[in-house]
């Protein structure tokens, strides 16, 4: 039954509404998984920033931390020395703030009862505005036995930082005290031995620290005093609070804060030496303030496309031009493919032989994909007389598995102009996809450089098939396994080395090769790998039977994964 003009419009009509409605699901769900991927790496950037500021203070702040305690145990042995000359002890603290910048101030506090005709004695120097001052801490009205900075370190019997405190009637200013219990000859605490720094420098160096416009810094103590903190009135009080109680856990991390509408995050890491945390807090409005703009244009962009196809569609109702359409656009999808598997080829070298000049090397490779395009790969350059080369294997196949090809591909070339190390190539290119790799891919990779003037062969493994090396025998290269790249960050790569010899070769090849299958699900294997290899033939005779080989063996079933190859014959006498 034919249907008429009017039932054609109005199926035209409905297919044409339908359209409108998948396009519009379509393209805002494109969008929220574009915002969300790239929230994501929007705040891995700021956490990375905040991290790396937080790193550089921490190493600051313990440069100060170090020196003011190496002038405390620089000064013991004089200090111990002097215990039986207590009038010289104030000599003691006066070298350690004269030979120290770092410190402001400076006691040997005796043990009560040590000294039996000073039951309290212990002479302080001090900066002043005119130079030194000299005073003494033995007073009823300072009673040193009970401050923090002699009690602690006494009753635990070692080195400590104390809490932030104004020294009234000592230094006179915000400090805070390293104090290290000093012994006689006889194994008894006989005295405090201290270093006072000004907490004025902790403040200019968080102040230093901007990230983000509205983002703040905060130094809290073991205790939860705020050492640092934001100016008055530039935070509300409970966000502070917030603060504090996030970084009292003894430990680095990431927490976040809800004041109001204002959600924070706060990134913190604590120093186990002095029990201070340092924080930074950045509004999470500050991190995505851009992306949120770029947000609102896009949903402004993608309402005017809806529009414009919607007008598109109310001229364009007949099955025909629908008809048309489909297939412009399947052909539009196939000649994306091709033009796509065209730029991928490109990328790998296909002029043979590529160095017809020499007569100290033969070369060939090849790269067969399964589907329109692949994820294998193959290089390989000559530079200051060396053979630089690699195959590779990316895990999946079609467009994701092409797109991570290029991108290593890229990597390769980029490090290898530059470096001569296998191993350091490689491991370049490991941390730098691990560090992004959000869909969990990978890439078996084999890099080797070859000294075309000693035939020196040093290569780098990372979990790819291993070469067959041709000499008078026929067999496997030695390698370490190694993890594929783009597995764990970090990861170390062993470098290895072999010497070639004139008419040595060596084959490398992807899985695609020896995992051939045919109708019955037998592999080619490395037994029919061997066999080819026998015959002795150029590089280029030796891949395509080889690849005769294998479409003998698979016969009418399909090619299932990518089949890249590359010969290398060293003919250097």
């Amino acid at each position: 039954m034919r249907l008429s003009i009017s039932d054609t419009l109005k199926n035209g009509a409905r297919a044409g509404v339908l359209v409108v409605v998948l396009a519009t699901i379509a393209l805002e769900a494109s969008t929220l998984v574009q915002y969300y991927f790239s929230q994501k790496e929007i705040k891995g950037e700021a956490t990375a920033h905040a991290q790396s500021k937080l790193e550089s203070s921490c190493n600051q702040i313990m440069d100060i931390i170090n020196q003011t305690e190496a002038a405390v145990r620089n000064s013991v042995w004089i200090a111990q020395w002097c215990l039986n000359q207590p009038d010289s002890l104030i000599r003691v603290a006066q070298r350690v703030v004269e030979d120290n910048p770092v410190v402001v101030g400076s006691t040997v506090a005796v043990v009560p009862g040590y000294l039996k005709k000073h039951p309290l004695f212990s002479p302080y120097v001090c900066e002043g505005p005119e130079g030194l001052e000299f005073k003494t801490l033995a007073t009823e009205e300072y009673d040193y036995p009970s401050q923090e900075w002699f009690a602690k370190p006494l009753e635990l019997q070692e080195g400590y930082w104390s809490e932030p405190y104004i020294d009234d009637g000592g230094g006179n200013i915000l400090m805070t005290t390293y104090s290290l219990p000093i012994k006689d000859y006889q194994g008894t605490v006989a005295a405090i031995l201290t270093a006072d720094i000004s907490l004025e420098w902790l403040t200019k160096l968080m102040d230093d620290i901007k990230v983000y416009p509205k983002a703040f810094n905060m130094i809290v103590s073991r205790d939860g005093q705020i050492m640092v903190g934001p100016k008055e009135g530039t935070v509300s009080e409970q966000s502070v609070q917030d603060v504090v109680w996030a970084m009292q856990s003894g430990m680095s991390g990431t927490s976040s804060i809800r004041d109001k509408a204002l959600t924070s995050l706060v990134f913190y890491t604590y120093m186990v030496r002095t029990g201070w945390s340092l924080a930074i807090v950045i509004p999470e409005s500050d991190i995505y303030a851009g992306i949120r703009r770029v947000g609102l244009m896009v949903i402004f962009l993608q309402l005017l496309s809806i529009i414009l196809i919607v007008l598109i569609l109310r001229s364009v109702f007949s099955n025909q031009q629908k008809l048309q359409e489909v297939s412009a656009q399947k052909e539009r999808m196939q000649s994306e493919l091709q033009v796509a598997s065209n730029i991928q080829m490109s990328m790998v070298p296909k002029i043979f032989p590529p160095f017809p000049t020499r007569d100290d090397l033969d070369l060939s490779a090849s790269l067969v994909p399964a589907k329109e395009v692949g994820g294998d790969l193959y290089d390989f350059f000559i530079r200051d007389e060396k053979l630089h080369f690699c195959i590779g294997d990316v895990s999946g196949k079609g467009v994701p598995a092409s797109l991570l090809m290029a991108v290593t591909r890229t990597q390769y070339r980029t490090l290898a102009s530059h470096y001569d190390s296998p191993s350091k190539i490689v491991t370049s290119i490991n941390d730098g996809m691990s560090e992004m790799n959000e869909n969990s891919m990978f890439v078996t990779f084999f890099c080797g450089v070859l000294d075309l003037q000693t035939g020196v062969l040093r290569y780098c493994n990372a979990g790819h098939n291993a070469p067959y090396i041709l000499t008078d025998a026929i067999r496997e290269l030695d390698v370490v396994p190694n993890l594929p790249l783009g597995i764990l960050e970090g990861m170390s790569f062993e470098e290895q080395q072999v010497t070639l010899h004139y008419d040595d070769a060596l084959f490398l090849f992807t899985d695609g090769l020896n995992e051939a299958e045919n109708i019955n699900h037998d592999q080619f294997g490395d037994e029919g790998v061997r066999a080819v290899l026998h015959t002795r033939r150029d590089a280029d005779h030796h891949l395509k039977a080889m690849q005769q080989a294998v479409a003998d063996f698979r016969g009418e079933a399909d090619q299932s994964d990518d089949l890249t190859m590359l010969f290398l014959h060293y003919l250097k006498k």
